[in-house]
């Protein structure tokens, strides 16, 4: 009997213990999104606006090797960095200025951008939704659970 009770008190702290580190993932997502004044969308959604044949551009901040392997149907690449990057520095975005992004977004700052990285803890898309915010594009998403998101939703995929 004692077993059991140590067993059932060790699968609860281990239930205690996951909701507090989803706790910590969710409020930091949060506050990133507050801080870079995007807005955020799911893998579903990001789905049906494909499906729906938007008009949207794609932006995977993978670096080019992984994107070559693995990328969300018409995505397009430019690497960010994972920490902050509050200063531009081409030496983190792979030798590409600001004027590269901003050709890559293209000239209609209205046009919904959807950015994304691996997963939810990876912050390269933070940071290329923030370069979009301040380059004044104004309909930015960060599509946070990334490629890995999409592959767990089991939809299709380009290489």
């Amino acid at each position: 009997m004692c077993i059991i009770g140590l067993s059932t008190v060790a699968l609860g702290a281990d239930k205690f213990e996951k909701e507090m580190e989803k706790e910590k993932g969710a409020v930091k997502l949060v506050r990133e999104v507050q801080r870079g004044g995007y807005d955020v969308i799911t893998a579903a959604e990001l789905k049906d606006m494909i499906d729906a044949g938007k008009d949207i551009l794609i932006v995977d901040t993978m670096p080019y090797k992984h994107y070559k392997n693995i990328h969300v149907p018409g995505a397009k690449q430019f690497l960010f960095p994972i920490p902050d990057m509050e200063v531009w520095d081409a030496k983190e975005t792979d030798g590409k200025s600001k004027k590269d992004y901003e050709a890559l977004l293209g000239a209609d700052k209205h046009k919904t951008i959807i950015i994304y990285c691996g997963f939810v803890k990876c912050t390269r898309s933070h940071n290329g939704a923030v370069w979009a915010k301040k380059l004044g594009y104004k309909n930015v998403f960060r599509f946070s659970g990334g490629i890995f998101a999409w592959q767990g939703a089991k939809y299709p995929i380009e290489k």
